[in-house]
C-alpha cells in the first residue's frame, strides 16, 4: 500500500515492497529500507493487513496507525542512534 501527500513544493511517500520471514522492506521518500525483526520484534506477529496500512506522520517519521507504531525516518538512516530500550515505570513493579 502506498500512501501519498502533496507538499509545498514536492511529493512524499512510504510503502511497504516486500515482507517475508525475516522482516519488512519499506520505500520512504524514494529510499529503500531494510527492517529486520531483530531490530522491530513487534511487528513480526503483526497482521499483513496492518503492516501494509503504512503513512507519513508530518515530514520526518512514518507510522502504522493500526499497531501504535511511530519511526522517525532518521532511524531508518542511523539504527545505532535509536537503540530499543524499554524504560519501565513504578506502576510495573506493583503487586495485586
Amino acid at each position: 500500500m502506498q500512501t501519498d501527500s502533496k507538499s509545498n513544493t514536492s511529493s512524499t511517500s512510504v510503502s511497504v515492497l516486500m515482507i517475508n520471514a525475516q522482516g519488512i522492506m519499506l520505500s520512504v521518500l524514494g529510499n529503500d529500507y531494510f527492517l529486520s525483526y531483530n531490530r522491530i520484534p513487534w511487528m513480526q506477529d503483526a497482521p499483513i493487513r496492518s503492516v501494509l496500512n503504512v503513512q507519513m506522520s508530518g515530514s520526518r517519521a512514518i507510522e502504522w496507525p493500526d499497531l501504535d507504531v511511530d519511526l522517525e525516518i532518521e532511524s531508518l538512516n542511523h539504527p545505532e542512534r535509536y537503540p530499543l530500550i524499554m524504560k519501565r515505570n513504578q506502576l510495573d513493579f506493583v503487586s495485586a
